[in-house]
């Protein structure tokens, strides 16, 4: 059976992941800073494949060294990666804290970064290998750190995919759109309150299931649904103080 490694996979597009990856017949191995999240994710899926929980923030150097070391273990190989982890912060920068945005950016770039190359190796040797990168419809348009974050995404998968793909390992970078998670009750924004129309809202369900059937294609960007792919090409066009704009929408 594959094995597939999520990162943030105790809630949200992770957990979604897991599950849809699990029907799919995918041994997991779910990454997260809460023991308990994981469990409750794991439990149900336990009686149809292998589920490995590994505790770590990722942002600690000596916890993402264990989540380094598992993808690079030859004997027990990760066929999938999904980085997935992250969180959001208000627009505002410049009252936002700024340890808060280092972690956010460590988060987001660093920890990607380092998980794909942990994962690069072992794949590269065994010719085959698929590599998932959860970014954002935000990498098209200004939309504070959160927006630059997710671009760096993008542009490093889409680099990654015409490197690697000839030898055997995809790099897929994915876009949702607003999709319902925790994502925004996290940053304290109760459903309804927003400021988000009701059909710009993804169902995490049809982000994961089209966004694997992207990463099946070998495609190194994935924008799910029709609807956001109009959008992030006519986003693209507009002057950046008007994109910007556009950007603040969500809060």
């Amino acid at each position: 059976m594959p094995t597939a490694l999520i990162t943030g996979a105790g809630s949200g597009l992770g957990a979604e992941y897991a599950r849809q990856l699990a029907a799919r017949g995918a041994d997991l191995i779910l990454v997260g800073r809460d023991p308990a999240a994981l469990e409750k994710v794991a439990g149900p899926l336990r009686a149809r494949v292998d589920v490995e929980v590994l505790r770590a923030d990722l942002v600690d150097p000596r916890e993402r060294a264990r989540v380094e070391a598992r993808l690079a273990d030859e004997e027990r190989p990760v066929d999938l990666l999904v980085n997935n982890a992250g969180f959001g912060l208000p627009l505002a920068f410049e009252t936002n804290d700024i340890e808060d945005e280092a972690r956010h950016l460590a988060l987001h770039v660093e920890v990607p970064m380092r998980l794909t190359h942990a994962a690069l190796g072992p794949m590269l040797a065994r010719g085959r290998g698929r590599i998932l990168n959860v970014a954002s419809v935000a990498a098209f348009m200004p939309r504070s750190t959160y927006g630059a974050c997710k671009q760096w995404l993008v542009s490093f998968s889409r680099w990654a995919n015409a490197v690697y793909r000839p030898r055997g390992v995809t790099v897929t970078a994915v876009c949702p759109g607003y999709t319902h998670t925790d994502f925004h009750a996290r940053l304290g924004l109760p459903p309804g309150q927003e400021g988000v129309p009701g059909w710009m809202w993804l169902e995490a369900r049809d982000v994961v299931r089209l966004s694997l059937r992207d990463v099946a294609r070998g495609s190194a960007v994935s924008v799910p649904t029709v609807r956001y792919r109009i959008l992030t090409t006519l986003v693209r066009v507009l002057p950046d103080r008007l994109s910007a704009r556009l950007g603040m929408t969500g809060r």
